[in-house]
């Protein structure tokens, strides 16, 4: 049974649209997000589908996120993901039971990370490694 804690189809789709809505509304994200997604509705599916993904492994979710964050490089700055990150940290602390809000949180954050660097990273070819030296 789904007591609103665990982490389920149910609780993730009270999780995502909460967060999601505190996202429209906040004064940095909220301009980058409003302007990127057309409709909400269907990207909050999107949205259900990706964390059911990661969280479930329901594989729900067909997409290439990387490419979706790309489109919108532009407006997108590291730290917006930590604003980002901070609001979701806030928002499954407050609507999950700790282990799966920490659950959560710890996914959030790789994805995070990894998503910054396939925008942000850029290797200079005068820091690549001495093969030679090595």
């Amino acid at each position: 049974m789904d007591d609103g804690n665990e982490i389920t189809e149910e609780a993730l789709k009270r999780l995502v649209s909460l967060f999601y809505e505190r996202v429209r509304e906040h004064e940095s994200l909220g301009p980058v997000f409003n302007d990127a997604i057309e409709s909400w509705p269907e990207h909050l599916e999107k949205l259900v589908a990706f964390w059911s993904s990661v969280m479930l492994t329901t594989g729900r979710y067909k997409g290439n996120p990387v490419a979706a964050h790309f489109k919108h490089g532009t407006r997108i700055t590291p730290e917006l993901f930590q604003r980002w990150l901070a609001l979701w940290n806030s928002t499954t602390a407050e609507v999950m039971e700790p282990f799966a809000a920490a659950a959560l949180q710890a996914k959030a954050a790789r994805i995070a990370e990894s998503l910054q660097l396939a925008l942000f990273f850029k290797l200079d070819p005068k820091t690549k490694p001495d093969r030679a030296a090595a």
